[in-house]
């Protein structure tokens, strides 16, 4: 056991690393960062630290420069934009009711985030910090993500409609693509080349939609409960968390059939990859800890304590 004793802005915060096989360094090739929803905190590793965030800190997402951190608050109906090197707030900006995930496009002018409450989808002038924009979309939008070109934004429509489409040249809400067998989409990845979504829904199922066809080409049984989704930048697996469970979920990405399931503690939601696929970070919500799995071994090498609910995890070079 390795204790890490952190002193920050906001007093003396006590973190417990379990290293097992592999140094600190080599689990981080690049800084991570967790949101601690209750404690309304951000925590980053490596370089482990804590500061305060604001009032209930949920989804967020990294600047491509990586230089800036974007994090929503359903509390306060804001997003909050932190300088990830010194933490200092740079930006309170107020979008709608709820707001719940949002991603930076691809050139990191803005940013787009799902307001659950109202049906809305906020574009937020990322230089200007300002809302340029206001979408209306179906009901309950919960999450968003942008293909690889920046030019259409995808967001989860959890009550029901299915995906949306955004036409980010126009910024006008274009299409919904249904997505039978998902009936509440609630979080979302995107493949490599742009062609296939992957969908988490409320439940305990994985939805594979071909953008081309906008078929639904699988619906895969996961863990309970809803939770965040990833497919490594290399193509090879998918993640999924299970918020209501004890297990995160690996598929096969070429044969879409589940390979393991590694039991983590209860209440795993945020799943990322490094940006190199070695390794996965995910945040378990209910026993206020944080994982680093090995995707060679699938094994547990790294495990910290965090203040209360660490939620989301945002990865540099894995939007």
């Amino acid at each position: 056991m390795k204790k890490v004793l952190l002193q920050t802005a906001i007093g003396c915060l006590c973190l417990s690393g379990i290293l097992n096989t592999q140094a600190s360094e080599e689990v981080f090739p690049e800084n991570i960062f967790v949101t601690l929803k209750d404690s309304g905190e951000i925590a980053r590793y490596g370089g482990q630290s804590v500061w305060k965030g604001d009032p209930v800190m949920l989804y967020n997402a990294i600047t491509p420069d990586g230089q800036h951190l974007v994090v929503s608050s359903p509390k306060t109906g804001s997003i909050y934009v932190f300088d990830t090197k010194t933490h200092k707030r740079l930006a309170k900006v107020k979008v709608g009711k709820a707001p719940k995930g949002l991603k930076v496009s691809p050139d990191g002018k803005e940013a787009y985030v799902a307001n659950e409450a109202e049906a809305t989808v906020s574009v937020v002038d990322l230089i200007n910090y300002s809302v340029v924009s206001t979408i209306n979309v179906d009901k309950t939008p919960h999450n968003i993500h942008f293909s690889n070109d920046g030019k259409q934004a995808y967001v989860t429509l959890q009550g029901g409609a299915g995906l949306g489409v955004i036409n980010t040249q126009t910024r006008k809400y274009v299409k919904v693509i249904p997505t039978p067998g998902i009936p509440n989409p609630h979080n979302l990845d995107i493949s490599k080349d742009g062609k296939t979504v992957y969908i988490r829904d409320l439940g305990n199922t994985v939805g594979v939609l071909d953008l081309t066809s906008g078929k639904m080409k699988k619906v895969i049984t996961v863990g309970q409960g809803h939770a965040g989704i990833d497919i490594t930048p290399d193509g090879k697996y998918i993640f999924t968390g299970a918020i209501a469970d004890d297990v995160v979920t690996v598929i096969d990405a070429q044969s879409l059939n589940v390979i393991k399931k590694i039991k983590v503690g209860f209440g795993p939601h945020g799943v990322r990859s490094s940006k190199d696929s070695r390794w996965l970070y995910v945040a378990i919500t209910a026993e206020d800890k944080f994982v680093v799995i090995d995707t060679r071994t699938f094994d547990i090498v790294q495990e910290y304590n965090l203040p209360s609910f660490p939620f989301w995890i945002a990865v540099n070079g894995n939007p």
